[in-house]
């Protein structure tokens, strides 16, 4: 179970810890803590199944494989017919919005090279499109799930879209800003700060990667 804060904290007592404090060293970088002021983040051993429901853990990776295959095929799937997406050579990322309760909003894949538009990542066209089938622009209580560590760029859109979790797979190292080389979404000074869960079918999504830049 999710361990609680031992209590409020005192006026003029300094924030519980969490991931996003510098002093916490031995941190695993991108370790799944919530960054909001005052929860403490579930550890390694956490019973994410729950009797008769699905847990956390299999929550996040069935729908990273939704991500995934929207990041192989295109979002309309495999029976799609080939598109100009699937001609294209985009990075195969792929993102999707789910609401609060669960529900698919929307999806993005890397449209860069089909576009020529430098912010056409696939988080950044998820959001947008969730936005405009939600008609509004404050996420709150969504998940987005990416098949791909984020970049500055898309972290900074998740953090203004108030997306309340994120979910990634593989790792980043040369330009992740979620845990990697950056960990944008949990900076202490940041006024919003989702939940992160990374690695999830790590293996899965870098295998994908690793084939296109062959």
């Amino acid at each position: 179970m999710r361990s609680d804060p031992s209590g409020p904290v005192p006026p003029g007592g300094a924030e519980p810890a969490d991931a996003t404090d510098p002093a916490l060293e031995t941190l695993r970088p991108g370790q799944p803590t919530p960054g909001a002021v005052g929860r403490v983040g579930p550890g390694a051993d956490e019973g994410f199944a729950d009797p008769g429901e699905v847990g956390r853990r299999q929550r996040h990776e069935l729908w990273m494989r939704r991500a995934l295959e929207v990041a192989v095929t295109g979002p309309a799937g495999p029976d799609a017919e080939p598109s100009d997406v699937d001609a294209v050579a985009d990075i195969p990322v792929g993102a999707v919005v789910y609401g609060p309760d669960g529900a698919e909003l929307a999806v993005g894949r890397n449209e860069r090279e089909l576009t020529g538009d430098p912010t056409a990542h696939a988080e950044v066209l998820a959001l947008r499109r969730a936005a405009e089938r939600l008609g509004r622009w404050r996420l709150e209580g969504c998940t987005l799930v990416v098949t791909l560590e984020p970049c500055t760029m898309c972290a900074g859109a998740i953090a203004l879209a108030r997306i309340s979790t994120v979910v990634f797979g593989a790792w980043e190292p040369k330009t992740g800003a979620v845990g990697s080389l950056w960990d944008v979404l949990r900076d202490r000074r940041a006024s919003h700060r989702p939940e992160v869960y990374g690695g999830v079918l790590e293996t899965e999504n870098a295998a994908v990667l690793r084939a296109f830049f062959r």
